[in-house]
């Protein structure tokens, strides 16, 4: 297993979509970390830990969102694991 931490920036009509409830559901099916939270210039921010495979699992989930999203570009920078999170969370 190897473990990763990724950034993730998803824009497009990802806000009032329960994107991030959605978001949330996703990472603790995966057994993921991290938060997800909404961002002023309208796009959503996700910080997720992990097994790659299932880090990269929610991003190809991220690339598609709800039902109700619109996802227009993903962008992913991968970082140092930090194991800094217990749960994945909606972050305020």
């Amino acid at each position: 297993m190897t473990l990763v931490r990724a950034y993730v920036r998803v824009y497009g009509r990802v806000q009032g979509v329960f994107f991030r409830a959605n978001t949330v559901d996703k990472a603790r099916e995966l057994g993921v970390t991290g938060y997800v939270r909404n961002m002023p210039d309208g796009s959503v921010e996700a910080v997720i830990e992990g097994d790659k495979e299932k880090v990269e699992k929610l991003i190809s989930w991220m690339h598609v969102g709800p039902p109700l999203a619109r996802v227009d570009r993903v962008e992913v920078e991968y970082q140092e694991y930090k194991g800094e999170f217990t749960d994945f969370r909606i972050r305020y």
